[in-house]
């Protein structure tokens, strides 16, 4: 039987450093480097957190007072979300992303009235789509804040 792969960080004592997500997330810690370089040139902060509702920490990637992604980390990747209203689920499939990751966004199912992109933060190929559904995202709350 496949073994099914469990959210890792749920000691609320041992904090997410760098030297713990090295371990957990193994060749694929820089891809997780990768996301935070990304993160800082787009005027993103991380914050992680010990949630315990969901028992596990989670970062809360920010930008000014809105969420922009969720992360998890898991055994060898790190898990990145991306919310989106249903109404806009037709604007985030135009994106110039891969086809993969039309197929993998338009299969996931709704959380409430929201639709999740997940990405699975394992090789640096999928930088290019998760990099522009992010601005996409960024773009939703700040670029109505410039024509205003």
């Amino acid at each position: 039987m496949e073994q099914i792969n469990t959210i890792e960080l749920i000691d609320p004592s041992i904090y997410p450093t760098n030297e713990v997500l090295e371990k957990i997330l193994g060749d694929s810690f820089a891809t997780y480097l990768e996301a935070l370089l990304l993160f800082d040139k787009s005027g993103l902060k991380p914050e992680w957190r010990y949630y315990r509702d969901g028992k596990a920490w989670l970062c809360k990637v920010v930008k000014g007072k809105k969420t922009i992604v969720w992360m998890s980390a898991w055994k060898g990747f790190m898990k990145a979300t991306v919310y989106f209203p249903e109404r806009l689920v037709g604007n985030i499939v135009a994106l110039d992303i891969s086809e993969d990751a039309k197929k993998e966004f338009s299969s996931c199912n709704n959380v409430g009235k929201s639709k999740p992109f997940m990405f699975r933060l394992d090789k640096k190929l999928i930088m290019k789509d998760f990099e522009e559904v992010i601005q996409y995202k960024i773009g939703m709350y700040f670029a109505r804040r410039k024509s205003i």
